[in-house]
């Protein structure tokens, strides 16, 4: 045990960590230049080094006596996993979200989201220096994390057990993103890269025009003027009042309605600019970050994607082939000002940007076996999705001895645009008996003979977030800690969708045409063509989330080797989804919802240090999830990818947890460590997806089961082996073997009994076992997850080769329609490898890397099965991808 004055210094700093800790993770120096920052290029030692721990909401900076930046997990009271600069540079991931998945228990499911535990992205709140941030996703308030490039994360902090400082939304745990921070010393990085994949690169895709600024990301798309002119006029197409033709010949062009083929699609590039200094003011340092970054890339799935007719699937009825290919343009910059003066006090500003635009293009051809047998079906879309992220944040800390304030304050915005959302469907019915039986025709006819429909929709979304936190060490033993927090969300979502129709004198010759000449000018006034809205019934939603928390804990020894983190947190939330109104004839909706609650949140965590480097934690709480954005609003939505489309239950309500956790930590040498844990949580009304079917459609919705439980064992293990004294040759003399890995078992079951019953909007109170079965897993959790790296590096310098392997066992996707089985993704093994290597060129310091991701070429299976019979919803060969970038610093 830590002598008493020096204890008293630790526990100090502990406590700031579990008033806010994950709040503002962890720098060690990761604002400084590469070489300055890399773990790799300093022996491991066992000497005392001082280690900067940026505290959250600004609480200033506690230097920890210890040994570098992995001492932190060890002497906080909760459990955590910090990810510094060099851990998220040894994984080689262009985005936070792929180097969380390295991380125990972590799971990455789709556009970048994170599962902890098993638990959706519902059950996992993700922070960006302390404060929350609003999400450019429709009817979800989870950002995907996915948005965020490396360069601009210095470090990403993963705490799994709760404390009251946090939201009572804290299912899984909470992620924290800590961006750039006041450089030690002056750097300019300049970063070049280039990168391909075995299914996209130089092979068939496909495109169309949009503009001539597409490949920027910022393509502009404005609304036609004709349809521009219908939104202001609040009126209704069912009313018949409305010039329907004029508006639909403005809707498809040769820009959006003509899909090209790309002989050989061209690699991806990326290009990033990162810089700072620093400036000594009398007493004082200013210093400014700066850093601005752009990336462009292609991916082609050529994906089957299949519907059942059949109980037992041995009939399949949709059975299609769909090639997609998409353009992805991300633009990123970060400006971050720091001031610390005084004794332990700091000033904040950080301002991060990301604008983020997906093009999609894509062609499909089958058969609807049960629907229409016989006949084959062509479909196209064309789409582009452009979502942006802006937040600005200050924060402060100041040391009034013998209490710490900390203030922070934030405000952020996000929005997406999804105009010209259009899909276009031709028929071939292949009968001898007419003289177009041969031929594809689109008779505009919804569905039967063709059909073409097109939507426009935006999201906008404002956060504001503040709070203050206020900690004292009261007695040598005791540190007391409390603080107020108020969130703020507002949300708008707009979507309007149309179907094109012709009268049925539209001649076939006409329905042979090519999409931009059916629904040219010429043809839709000869004809009579005109618009139906599908969405007349509820095309607007206002959304809004208002949170007003208090919280009280302390940390005390309670003998020698004894730890004691307790206290409570009082949350009131009000959680409102309703009908926006935008015609001028109203209507009364109830689609709309009033969630409003609030709960007192306890948490401890005692921590015995039973050993020198030996130690074992409890951890017991109660928290809650509240029903995200869209899984509330009853507004259709398109997720391009899983190619299906989410309608949201405005009957949902909240979920309450009870959490527990048992954790044995071995820390046996300098930056090496041995944990194993098992922790077990209940969920009252949990929230599940399901998938039912829309005009033989998939579409899944949401509703909240009875119970759950979930359980499991997580193991992690990080060594080093030296192996100057193993191999006398220069390469492997020099360098140590690392072997990082963690697995993490967990079991999940819902719970339903007799007379359980279950609400879903649009449909009577139904019981439970319609679309819950009694013990099935929860969706998105893996019963294994697995990740291993091996991998070479050089102490003395900046010089690594990593092997990466990770695993994932089949989860639940969705809830199968009644009298089906669920829905299954297999992600499988993934086998990477990256190496990076400092060079020095023309006096000039290098970084160079190389990665080769998915190397045995692992498919992505997202499937049904009974018995021998399988039907894929989404199949397709993911590819290896290769990747090289320099990195020049000046």
């Amino acid at each position: 045990m830590a002598k008493p004055r020096t204890w008293g210094m630790l526990l100090a700093a502990t406590a700031f960590s579990t008033q806010a800790f994950a709040q503002a993770p962890v720098e060690v120096d990761a604002s400084q230049p590469a070489e300055a920052t890399d773990s790799a290029a300093t022996p491991p030692s066992s000497t005392q080094e001082s280690v900067d721990v940026a505290m959250p909401g600004g609480i200033p900076t506690v230097t920890v006596v210890g040994r570098r930046e992995r001492e932190v997990q060890r002497e906080t009271t909760q459990v955590i996993t910090v990810l510094s600069s060099e851990d998220i540079a040894r994984t080689g991931e262009g985005n936070i979200a792929g180097a969380l998945g390295r991380v125990t228990g972590l799971s990455v499911v789709g556009s970048g989201f994170v599962y902890v535990r098993g638990l959706g992205d519902r059950y996992s709140l993700a922070l960006l220096n302390g404060s929350p941030l609003p999400s450019p996703e429709p009817m979800r308030r989870a950002v995907p994390l996915d948005l965020f490039p490396t360069d601009v994360v210095a470090s990403s902090l993963v705490q799994k057990t709760y404390s009251p400082n946090f939201p009572g939304e804290f299912g899984g745990g909470v992620i924290n993103l800590t961006t750039l921070a006041i450089p030690r010393q002056p750097f300019f990085d300049v970063n070049l890269g280039v990168s391909g994949d075995t299914e996209t690169t130089g092979q068939l895709g496909y495109d169309y025009y949009g503009n001539k600024y597409d490949w920027t990301g910022y393509g502009n798309r404005d609304t036609p003027p004709a349809l521009a002119a219908f939104f202001a006029s609040g009126q209704r197409i069912s009313t018949g009042a409305v010039d329907t033709g004029e508006i639909a010949s403005q809707l498809v062009t040769r820009s959006n309605g003509l899909v090209q083929k790309v002989g050989d699609v061209a690699p991806n590039f990326s290009g990033t600019l990162t810089g700072g200094n620093t400036w000594q003011l009398g007493d004082s340092e200013l210093g400014v970050i700066a850093t601005a970054g752009f990336n462009n890339g292609w991916r082609t799935r050529d994906n089957i994607q299949q519907t059942p007719a059949s109980a037992d699937l041995s009939v399949i009825d949709r059975d299609f082939r769909q090639v997609a290919t998409e353009n992805r343009a991300v633009a990123n910059a970060l400006l971050g000002v720091g001031y610390e003066f005084g004794e332990g006090n700091s000033l904040r500003w950080t301002n991060v940007y990301i604008h983020d635009t997906l093009k999609r293009t894509s062609l499909a051809e089958g058969r609807q076996n049960n629907t229409r047998p016989g006949a084959d079906f062509s479909d196209q879309s064309t789409a582009l999705y452009e979502r942006e992220l802006m937040s600005t944040q200050l924060t402060g800390g100041f040391n009034l001895e013998p209490l710490t304030v900390s203030t922070r304050a934030s405000y952020s915005t996000s929005k997406r645009e999804a105009p010209y959302e259009l899909g276009i469907g031709y028929v071939r019915t292949n009968q001898a008996t007419s003289p177009y039986g041969e031929y594809f025709i689109n008779r505009l006819d919804n569905g039967n003979t063709g059909y073409a429909d097109i939507a426009f929709s935006d999201l906008d979304e404002d956060l504001w977030s503040a709070g203050v936190d206020l900690t004292a060490q009261v007695l040598p033993r005791l540190v007391l800690s409390g603080g107020v927090d108020i969130t703020d969300t507002q949300r708008d979502s707009t979507r309007r969708e149309f179907q094109i129709v012709a009268p049925s004198t539209l001649p076939n010759y006409v329905a042979m045409l090519r999409p931009d000449y059916l629904l040219s000018r010429a043809v839709i006034e000869e004809y009579g063509i005109g618009l139906i809205e599908t969405t007349e019934t509820d095309p607007a939603f206002t959304a809004s989330l208002r949170t007003e928390a208090a919280y009280a804990q302390f940390q005390a020894e309670l003998m020698d080797g004894l730890e004691l983190s307790a206290g409570a947190r009082y949350e009131k939330g009000e959680q409102e989804v309703r009908p926006l109104q935008v015609f001028d004839t109203v209507t009364r909706s109830i689609a709309g919802t009033n969630i409003e609650n609030d709960y007192v949140l306890p948490g401890a965590t005692l921590t015995y240090k039973f050993h020198d480097d030996m130690q074992l934690r409890f951890n017991a709480s109660k928290t809650i999830a509240r029903p995200q954005f869209r899984e509330l609003m009853f507004q259709l939505y398109f997720d391009p990818e899983y190619s299906r489309y989410y309608r949201g239950n405005p009957l949902l309500t909240d979920s309450e947890f009870f959490n527990g956790e048992v954790r044995y930590e071995w820390y046996y040498a300098p930056e090496q460590r041995f944990s194993a844990a098992g922790f077990y949580k209940t969920i009252d009304d949990p929230i599940e997806a399901f998938t039912g079917f829309t005009d033989n459609t998939p579409e899944t919705s949401f509703a909240n089961a009875p119970e759950a439980e979930l359980y499991g064992v997580e193991l992690e293990v990080q060594k080093y082996f030296p192996l100057g004294d193993l191999f006398a040759n220069e390469f492997l003399g020099s360098r140590r073997a690392v072997v990082i890995g963690n697995y993490t078992f967990t079991d999940s079951k819902i719970n339903v009994e007799d007379g359980d019953m279950v609400r879903v909007f649009g449909a009577a109170e139904q019981a439970a076992s319609n679309i819950f079965r009694d013990g099935s897993q929860l969706t998105g959790q893996s019963d294994h997850l697995v990740n291993l790296q091996f991998g070479l590096e050089n102490p003395n310098r900046l010089s690594q080769q990593t092997i990466l392997l990770s695993y994932a066992s089949d989860r639940v996707t969705s809830r199968g329609a009644t009298g089906l089985p669920d829905i299954y993704e297999s992600p499988g093994m993934r086998v990477d490898f990256v190496a990076r290597e400092a060079l020095n060129l023309f006096n000039t310091d290098l970084e160079a890397k190389l990665e080769i991701r998915n190397i045995f070429g692992r498919d992505y299976k997202e499937f049904q099965q009974r018995g021998p019979n399988t039907v894929f919803y989404n199949k397709y060969d993911v590819g290896t991808t290769f990747s090289a970038s320099l990195t020049m610093s000046f």
